[in-house]
């Protein structure tokens, strides 16, 4: 029991400005490239050729993705499981970090959904060589709209990734609390219910690594990255993110969630 709780100290707490950013790296690459895996992979299961759960559907998509929050939030828990900048970025301005320490969440959540989406392309490589569409193959790597009409796809973005930051962000002091899988099943609702027009990337990381494992990869048949559409899904999360941060501290929530933990 004293070297459980010995190791326990020395991984509490779980995020703050006293994190190593050794750890930091560890941790948020590990959990983000899984996260990756199961995200594209859930996505290369759906729809690409000769696959078992080929034509699974949308839902299969959100739910695949939510499942592979589950397993980054658990994996990244002694850095408080960022894998995604926009939750970083919100992180920083409410003040839970150095901006030391979200250069090092930066490089860490990218660096792992490249890998990721790597290991992806690995697990079903043979059913990308025989897919004919470069669109599915781009499609498991990263999003895409629906209708191209950037500023109008940018709008979707920002809106549903300041859904998930203004959740985080006041989900943590409530009573009910529900951690990991809380946040995997407003991923699922934020897919089913925002994620049609432009495939809801709400993390720069998820989208940006990804692509340029698809540019990079000598993936067979492959067309274009589409890089015209890149920063969609990278500004728009960013702008949600910084958009929840604000709220949130326009508000008395941080009043009250530290009275909620305790400390006030």
């Amino acid at each position: 029991m004293s070297n459980f709780r010995e190791l326990a100290a020395a991984v509490v707490p779980l995020s703050g400005k006293n994190v190593p950013l050794s750890r930091i790296f560890v941790y948020e690459t590990m959990g983000t490239a899984l996260l990756l895996l199961l995200g594209c992979g859930v996505v290369a299961t759906a729809i690409l050729k000769g696959s078992k759960g080929e034509n699974g559907g949308w839902l299969l998509i959100n739910f695949g993705w939510g499942l592979g929050v589950l397993v980054g939030v658990y994996i990244a828990f002694p850095t408080g499981a960022h894998l995604n900048p926009a939750v970083t970025v919100a992180v920083w301005m409410t003040g839970g970090i150095t901006a030391k320490q979200a250069v090092v969440y930066f490089c860490a959540e990218f660096l792992g959904a490249f890998i990721g989406a790597v290991l992806a392309w690995l697990a079903f490589r043979d059913h990308f060589d025989v897919e004919e569409d470069p669109g599915k193959k781009l499609g498991v790597f990263s999003t895409g709209p629906a209708i191209r009409n950037y500023a109008w796809n940018l709008i979707t973005e920002i809106i549903a990734t300041f859904v998930l930051i203004f959740w985080i962000l006041m989900s943590g002091g409530t009573p009910a609390a529900i951690g990991a899988l809380g946040v995997a099943l407003v991923v699922v609702g934020i897919g089913a219910s925002l994620g049609g027009p432009t495939g809801y990337a709400i993390n720069p990381a998820r989208d940006l690594g990804p692509r340029i494992a698809h540019a990079l990869l000598p993936i067979r048949g492959k067309g274009s990255s589409d890089w015209s559409y890149s920063w969609i899904p990278v500004l728009g999360p960013i702008v949600g993110a910084v958009l929840a941060a604000l709220l949130f501290k326009a508000t008395d929530a941080a009043q009250l969630i530290s009275i909620i933990k305790g400390n006030g």
